[in-house]
């Protein structure tokens, strides 16, 4: 449990299920009869920024902050991850950069990931994250080389005449992660196209299906492709099908990912899920920006417990809506929101301050675990991969459940009390019932076996 009290991630003493006393106010009801989608996982972003910051550390406080993150024993235990293909806007460790930027270069003989291995680098971020925790790796690409698009002042959509040479950049990314101990388990091929490389839907089927899909089954590689991730959960009930209603797309595609920009619009998602059930939904990316919205008023980073209940909402609504995998933005940053990456003709701009998971104020060394770190190590530590989500019916005020059932066995439910007093419920399962006092502004975890 953790909570405005003062708890984080504190052990409570064991309760028990007793029988049920009748139609009880304030009950959510857990049937095991029905269930909903199997969780791929929680997590974050690497990025260059988040090394920047964990350098200034000494190395035992480092290796705190890396277990804290990824070790789902003493830690979070995030099991899902974000890692982009170059340039972004906290790949800030260096210049605006993507693997091959030699002009012309369609047999990519310039191609280099050798900003990635470096001390800021993302291979050598995830590679010792790795060894703290195991976690799936999702990859997309803001742009390509600037080479491939009509004109990167003008038209920055990608020349279909580039469609081979792009395939090929994929696949090399692919290869040289591979070839330095790191295997991405999904390819997404445009982040927020139309925000970044001005490509339309039509286009990603065209290169999705003519050229990266085939010279990826080719590559004998175990890598999935991804769709694309649309800003907003709106935009991807508009776009997506625009792509997906092509068979051979379809077939294609592993994971629809999609961006909660817009903060609303879960109905969006279900009907995605809707018509396409076969094809699981992944939220990728989600965060507090004042370049994405964020009210100027609101001071970042956020360093209070109380902010988490606003991330507490957003992943129970996407997951309630479909979603198999839950993903944050920024997974470390300074107490500045930074350091970000310029380069305004990439729709990076300066003063891009953002919140993180994880603050490390790099002149006095002190790490913060935001509200959004507890409630997000809530769902990554105990709805490991594998569970699946179980239908809860009934309510209460001011509180939300999702209910689970773990690879093992074992159930799970997550309580979400977003009041600031204490709230009463209880929690049906089968001919029991338990009662629960949820603490003020406070997520809790119940685990039990049948």
């Amino acid at each position: 449990m953790s909570a405005k009290t003062g708890e984080r991630l504190a052990t409570r003493p064991a309760v028990r299920f007793a029988a049920r006393l009748g139609a009880d106010t304030n009950v959510f009801r857990i049937d095991d009869k029905v269930t909903f989608q199997t969780i791929a996982g929680f997590g974050g972003s690497f990025l260059e920024a988040g090394m920047v910051c964990l350098n200034t550390l000494p190395v035992e406080g480092q290796e705190k902050v890396l277990e804290a993150l990824f070790d789902p024993v003493r830690g979070a235990g995030f099991s899902a991850m974000k890692t982009p293909l170059a340039g972004t806007d906290f790949m800030s460790a260096g210049p605006w950069y993507t693997y091959d930027d030699t002009p012309g270069d369609v047999e990519m003989k310039h191609f280099s990931i050798a900003r990635d291995l470096g001390a800021n680098g993302l291979v050598t971020f995830i590679k010792r994250a790795q060894k703290h925790g195991r976690f799936v790796l999702q990859a997309p690409m803001d742009y390509p080389p600037d080479w491939m698009l009509f004109d990167v002042k003008t038209n920055q959509d990608v020349n279909p005449k580039y469609f081979d040479a792009l395939a090929l950049y994929y696949l090399r990314y692919l290869e040289e992660y591979k070839k330095n101990g790191v295997e991405i388990d999904y390819l997404s091929l445009f982040n927020e196209p139309g925000v970044y490389t001005k490509i339309p839907y039509g286009k990603i089927r065209d290169l999705l299906t003519g050229h990266v899909a085939p010279r990826l089954a080719r590559s004998g590689l175990g890598t999935r492709l991804m769709l694309s991730e649309a800003p907003e959960r709106e935009e991807a009930g508009k776009n997506y099908p625009v792509a997906l209603d092509d068979p051979e797309a379809r077939r294609c595609v592993a994971v629809m990912p999609y961006h909660g920009y817009d903060l609303t619009h879960f109905a969006a998602i279900a009907g995605l899920h809707a018509r396409y059930p076969e094809l699981p939904l992944w939220m990728t990316e989600l965060c507090h920006a004042y370049e994405a919205g964020t009210p100027k008023q609101m001071k970042l980073p956020r360093m209070d417990f109380d902010d988490g209940d606003f991330w507490g909402q957003q992943i129970f609504s996407d997951v309630e809506a479909g979603a198999c995998a839950w993903i944050y933005w920024n997974l470390i940053l300074d107490q500045k929101g930074g350091p970000w990456l310029v380069s305004p003709i990439h729709g990076n701009p300066d003063d891009n301050i953002q919140h993180p998971v994880v603050v490390i104020h790099r002149d006095t060394h002190q790490v913060t675990y935001t509200g959004c770190y507890y409630y997000l190590a809530h769902f990554s530590k105990f709805v490991r991969p594998g569970a699946v989500r179980l239908a809860v019916t009934g309510s209460a005020e001011g509180a939300r459940c999702l209910a689970f059932k773990s690879p093992e066995g074992g159930r799970i439910a997550e309580l979400l009390n977003s009041r600031d007093a204490a709230n009463e419920v209880r929690l049906g399962y089968g001919n029991q019932s338990l009662r629960l006092t949820l603490p003020p502004r406070s997520i809790t975890t119940c685990l039990w076996r049948p």
